[in-house]
């Protein structure tokens, strides 16, 4: 098996002065694998949970960040960056939630440029509906199947990912 060195979206990956890159070990790449599969398996099983309510994953996550946020709204920059989507992917989707009266685009009256999405009282009331459900999805694919211990030591490993990424923004917007 041939050694990868993987990147995340938008993240820089480091300079070296070495003339190889430094490859993962027999372990790390086994590791690097299973999480791979494993995140892809986990979107698709809550994926497939979330389609008896006409939803995607995707489509639920727009949904929870515009109810916590206030007035049920975000401009869609905003949301793009919440639910880690392309402003392209986002505006297609919310599109399509707002031809289906679940979300609706509202003209910023502050930005003649920016446009807010506002989730509609019939999408909130579409995720009270599915919120069970995918709650109980997340818990049996994930919380309940993994050791308490582990669990929290997943929250530890994301919260370091997500620093990377934050300290690499950071690093591009002073560069």
């Amino acid at each position: 098996m041939v050694n990868v060195w993987g990147t995340m979206e938008h993240m820089t990956p480091p300079t070296t002065t070495e003339s190889a890159p430094r490859w993962l070990t027999d372990e790390q790449q086994e590791i690097w694998l299973t999480y791979l599969r494993g995140v892809h398996q986990l979107d698709d099983y809550l994926d497939r949970h979330l389609r008896p309510f006409g939803l995607s994953l995707a489509e639920y996550e727009i949904f929870v960040a515009l109810s916590a946020s206030d007035l049920w709204r975000m401009r869609m920059s905003d949301l793009a960056e919440a639910v880690h989507q392309s402003r392209s992917r986002l505006t297609h989707t919310v599109a399509r939630l707002e031809k289906a009266g679940y979300v609706e685009r509202i003209a910023c009256p502050s930005d003649r440029r920016g446009v807010w999405a506002q989730l509609t009282s019939t999408g909130f009331e579409l995720l009270e509906k599915a919120a069970p459900s995918h709650v109980a999805s997340v818990r049996h694919a994930l919380v309940d199947a993994v050791d308490p211990d582990d669990f929290r030591a997943l929250g530890r490993v994301f919260g370091a990912v997500l620093a990377v990424e934050d300290e690499d923004l950071e690093a591009r917007r002073a560069g």
